[in-house]
């Protein structure tokens, strides 16, 4: 299986190693030495015990919602996510100069192989436990973003946007490779839009999002390999700091959708069907709900958003980069119309 090891990703500066060394007395830890791992610093104490450390130049109200629910869950009996340390003051995070810093345990084990279908399935119920457990909570208590969105209403200014794309094209002077190859895909990908979007609007989605605006689901909303950590049998969701009240099945809909574009995948139904499966072993969505979430899955917001980064927001990126990104989309559309066929046969006899 193709693991990514926790590993050290690169030495602390000096400097760094002197900010973590006051974050750790304000916790009273003795800090020993320290390194990156992706956004965190993995503290080494001279116990030999190791913690997390994070920075962020503002959200004191996410990393006190965070706090909240990771204890309320361990409460409730999920305890898969690690807990966020307190300091000598009974605080979560300390302010140092301009920045917040907050530690939490640090979960010694291997980011999840998503590219593997069993270890996708186990992330899958993680998900699901992760869900049925936050549903039991008072989401009134967390300072939490509320997300539920008109996602018609996204679907269609979104959609609206591929004529400003086509209309930047036109007014330019010189048209590249990439421009020619945006242009030659636009259709395909705004007629597999509008079928999102007749699937959405034929649905039961404005009652399903009446229903959720009541009970307040909080998703993860960050559910990517590197906060899907094992360790031994166990899975683990770290980094709450995304969260957000949302359908819960638009959290597994952006899962599946991310997971179809790697190349183990190809949009193979059958391995979407073995992902949706694992979720309903723990927390069964309703054959409506399904329904909503192919809408998710197969709008082109992949497309959508290089279009949008290219001709409206004008990021720089280099046009091997753009190129690159663009034939990774284009190369899986073919796939697409036989997962969608397979999926509504799935939604026929679901119950």
């Amino acid at each position: 299986m193709n693991y990514r090891k926790l590993s050290d990703n690169s030495k602390c500066t000096y400097e760094e190693e002197i900010i973590l060394n006051e974050i750790c007395k304000n916790y009273g830890l003795k800090f020993l030495t320290a390194s990156k791992v992706r956004s965190a610093y993995k503290v080494k104490l001279k116990d030999s015990k190791e913690i997390c450390i994070k920075k962020m130049k503002n959200g004191r109200k996410k990393v006190l919602s965070s706090y909240k629910l990771v204890e309320d869950l361990r409460k409730l009996g999920f305890e898969n996510t690690p807990r966020y340390l307190k300091t000598t003051n009974e605080h979560v995070y300390v302010k140092y100069k301009n920045m917040i810093f907050f530690a939490t345990e640090w979960i010694n084990g291997v980011e999840c192989d998503l590219s593997n279908i069993n270890e996708a399935c186990k992330a899958a119920k993680l998900m699901a436990e992760f869900h049925k457990s936050t549903e039991l909570l008072n989401v009134e208590k967390y300072n939490i973003k509320n997300n539920m969105k008109n996602w018609s209403k996204i679907f269609i200014d979104n959609l609206n946007d591929f004529e400003r794309f086509e209309n930047s094209i036109s007014k330019k002077r010189l048209i590249n490779e990439f421009d020619n190859m945006f242009l030659a895909n636009i259709d395909k990908f705004y007629y597999r839009g509008l079928k999102a979007l007749n699937t959405l609007n034929s649905s039961q989605y404005h009652k399903i999002s009446r229903e959720y605006s009541s009970k307040k689901t909080i998703c993860h909303n960050s559910f990517y390999y590197q906060n899907i950590i094992k360790k031994d049998k166990e899975f683990y969701l770290i980094d709450m700091n995304s969260i957000i009240i949302d359908l819960r099945f638009n959290d597994l809909g952006k899962f599946i959708q991310r997971l179809m574009y790697k190349k183990e995948y190809k949009w193979g139904f059958n391995s979407a069907r073995a992902i949706i499966e694992s979720y309903n072993s723990i927390y069964k969505l309703s054959k409506n709900e399904l329904e909503i979430m192919l809408a998710f899955i197969i709008f082109p917001h992949k497309f959508w958003k290089l279009g949008k980064k290219r001709y409206i927001n004008n990021k720089n990126w280099s046009e091997d980069k753009y190129i690159h990104k663009l034939n990774k989309i284009i190369k899986y559309l073919q796939y697409q119309d036989a997962f969608i066929n397979e999926y509504i046969n799935f939604l026929i006899d679901y119950h």
